[in-house]
């Protein structure tokens, strides 16, 4: 994997994997709700900065059509996270690339991925009240409308949220402990947690890997989700401690 890099870039990047297993050995069980109120309170200072879509270019590949047929949304986000998604590709080993499995995503769609795995939970636990059941759906879909009945402001509405996983140059997707379009099939969400313990060891250094470098360009990642990385939308503020986020849902 590592034999394209030169010796200094090789150095380089061994000694960020080496601190990012530190980091992941050493992370809480305990993750910060997209939700949690710290979150939301974050202000939105909109840059109206232009969406783009990555449809007709070949630097990042796309996945299929995620969630529902004929999808033509997720092929989008804002520049800038387009621009750092490539800055990102430059620091992967010379075999691997980043395959995008969704950006943008409606308020319609979010609305109805919320609705499914709420429903799969509350099939799981028929014992579970309405906050239980709302609390565990959190972890692995942002709802629209919070618990309170305030409007929420879902990561991937805003363009500035990405889904990826890696691939090899022939496309093939590696070993990364699940794949993102089989989300709704981890029940507990426990192998898809970034640090899952769950997973082989060949799918944690893929996962670590993906996660040195999106860091090193500015991503920030929702722990419960290995895949799901942002820039500039309020999980972004709360963990780079910004006063403000850059971007809000888009029309």
């Amino acid at each position: 994997m590592f034999m394209y890099l030169k010796p200094l870039a090789k150095i380089i990047f061994l000694i960020g994997m080496f601190f990012m297993s530190q980091a992941y050995a050493e992370q809480s069980q305990s993750i910060v709700s997209i939700v949690d109120p710290d979150v939301l309170s974050i202000a939105i200072k909109e840059t109206n900065e232009a969406m783009v879509d990555l449809i007709n270019q070949k630097m990042i590949l796309l996945g299929p059509s995620p969630e529902i047929p004929n999808n033509t949304d997720y092929t989008k986000m804002r520049r800038t996270v387009y621009k750092k998604l490539l800055e990102a590709q430059k620091l992967l080993p010379n075999d691997l690339r980043f395959c995008l499995y969704e950006g943008y995503r409606s308020l319609s769609l979010q609305e109805k991925l919320f609705n499914d795995r709420y429903n799969i939970v509350k099939d799981r636990h028929p014992d579970w009240n309405h906050q239980q059941i709302f609390q565990e759906t959190i972890r692995l879909v942002s709802p629209v409308i919070n618990f309170d009945g305030s409007r929420n402001i879902p990561p991937h509405s805003t363009g500035a949220a990405i889904d990826v996983y890696l691939v090899d140059q022939a496309g093939n997707i590696v070993d990364m402990g699940i794949k993102a379009a089989d989300w709704m099939k981890d029940i507990d969400g426990s192998i898809s947690q970034t640090n899952s313990s769950k997973i082989s060891e060949q799918a944690k250094k893929h996962r670590a890997i993906m996660s040195h470098a999106l860091q090193a360009v500015g991503f920030v990642n929702y722990p419960a989700e290995y895949w799901h990385w942002s820039y500039g939308d309020k999980y972004w503020a709360y963990h780079v401690g910004s006063k403000v986020a850059l971007y809000g849902t888009v029309k």
